[in-house]
């Protein structure tokens, strides 16, 4: 696919109005992750009243945008930002951050979780089943935009992408998309059913999107304003191994508190 054939990253255009496919794709993932929530609530996984998870999903939301921008500008663009301190909320322009993304919305899940008296983990491991499905659409949006595209390879999958030059590159947007969202989706439904206690979901999801998305960054061009660390590894990877090695240590302290699992509770 060549840069004269890609897709047009806005869906329709009404005057001066713009609907991009990016912005599409994070309603869909937030529509699809309310579906979610309402089964889990529906099988008593989610404690508390449905009616509660609108509310919820909106906490998510801001959230999730005030996290993802201030760790895009603090953790990976702080040298331009700290001379244009202006752009620092033209979201507009680009620029969030995934694990700041995760941070916003765990506050905003222990915010949540307090409010309602219950533990954190009640709430997070819903969000971290519920959650998973948008990062299939968030990666589907980063694709059709043509960022965040892989390395240069000859294989098979190479795709030319726009502003990455004349060589094929590997499309890891696909690769995370696939990975951290379906496959990681897919492993998080079927243990919440399963689990004895509370905390467990929640340990997995770091586990297994720390060990995808660190797998992936072998793929994806690094972000150019960052380059490698030690000559090898990415900002991602050292985020993500942070991420696995805080999955054991959650893990354990679910085990320790031991919030049972009504699912289980039932049988």
């Amino acid at each position: 696919m060549n840069n004269t054939q890609w897709f047009d990253p806005v869906l329709l255009s009404l005057g001066p109005l713009e609907i991009r496919w990016y912005g599409l794709m994070y309603v869909l993932g937030f529509l699809v992750g309310g579906q979610i929530l309402k089964y889990l609530a529906t099988e008593k996984f989610w404690p508390i009243p449905k009616e509660e998870i609108d509310k919820y999903v909106t906490w998510l939301i801001v959230g999730m945008f005030i996290g993802a921008r201030l760790a895009y500008v603090f953790i990976y663009n702080w040298d331009y930002y700290g001379d244009h301190l202006g752009d620092m909320f033209a979201v507009w322009k680009g620029g969030l951050s995934f694990h700041g993304a995760v941070a916003g919305m765990c506050l905003a899940t222990w915010m949540f979780a307090r409010k309602h008296k219950l533990h954190f983990f009640q709430i997070a491991d819903c969000m971290a089943v519920a959650g998973a499905p948008g990062l299939f659409f968030g990666r589907m949006g980063n694709f059709i935009n043509g960022e965040l595209y892989g390395r240069v390879t000859d294989s098979w999958a190479g795709m030319v992408f726009p502003g990455g030059g004349p060589f094929p590159r590997h499309p890891s947007q696909l690769y995370e998309g696939i990975s951290e969202g379906l496959i990681l989706f897919a492993i998080l439904f079927l243990i919440h059913r399963r689990q004895k206690f509370y905390g467990v979901v929640s340990s997995v999801f770091l586990l297994g999107y720390g060990f995808f998305r660190f797998t992936v960054e072998f793929f994806r061009e690094p972000d150019s304003q960052l380059g490698y660390y030690m000559e090898y590894f990415t900002m991602g990877q050292i985020l993500c191994f942070i991420m696995i090695l805080a999955s054991f240590g959650i893990l354990k302290y679910a085990k320790m508190k031991n919030i049972p699992n009504p699912l289980q509770i039932k049988k």
